[in-house]
């Protein structure tokens, strides 16, 4: 009985994952708006049942698409900032990983182009920082403030601030007829931002 439990548990998260799979590829290639519900059960070879088994709607499919990929950009920009071992260059690695990650199409497209109007702003903040960002961001500008390399009155508040901007960075780049050109300025300006509160000591 166990082993036919566990059987039909690997076979729902088996299906579960080749829904994302195909949404994620989909809303990428095409957008929210441009893909039906029909199209992805066919690319995941499931029926359509099983897609409302799982999920909602396709609004509630695509929630997960996006808390899917916000949640490796966020392992991501971690990834690669712990590898500095210095408070301050780790601080500007891992705005610059988040810079470098929104030249990505499918990140553009899911998270900042159709994110926002398809969850609405309010769930879309909240799910930034449900993904951890608003954490990362936190530890990277508290460690550099112990470092005395950052002069922040309040951490959390700032932390906040930095979340912000690096959001609205990202909608600048994915709206951007120049991805690239746009990131290159955006990183300019970011670290121009964060050298007004380096600390001189």
């Amino acid at each position: 009985m166990d082993r036919m439990k566990t059987r039909r548990a690997e076979q729902a998260e088996g299906t579960r994952a080749a829904l994302l799979e195909a949404a994620r590829g989909l809303f990428a290639d095409r957008g929210y708006a441009g893909v039906g519900t029909e199209e992805i059960v066919a690319a995941a070879r499931v029926t359509r049942g099983a897609l409302y088994y799982h999920f909602e709607d396709k609004r509630d499919l695509f929630r997960a698409v996006y808390a899917e990929v916000d949640r490796e950009l966020v392992e991501g920009i971690a990834r690669v900032a712990l590898e500095e071992p210095d408070p301050w260059q780790r601080l500007i690695a891992g705005c610059d990983a988040f810079l470098d990650a929104c030249i990505d199409p499918t990140l553009q497209r899911i998270v900042f182009l159709d994110a926002p109007s398809v969850l609405g702003w309010r769930e879309w903040h909240e799910a930034a920082e449900a993904a951890s960002a608003l954490g990362v961001i936190e530890f990277g500008l508290q460690a550099a403030n112990e470092a005395g390399v950052l002069a922040v009155g309040n951490v959390p508040v700032f932390a906040h601030l930095v979340l912000g901007a690096l959001n609205e960075s990202g909608m600048f780049i994915a709206h951007s007829d120049d991805p690239r050109r746009a990131r290159d300025e955006v990183g300019v300006s970011m670290r121009e931002l964060l050298e007004g509160l380096r600390s001189a000591g």
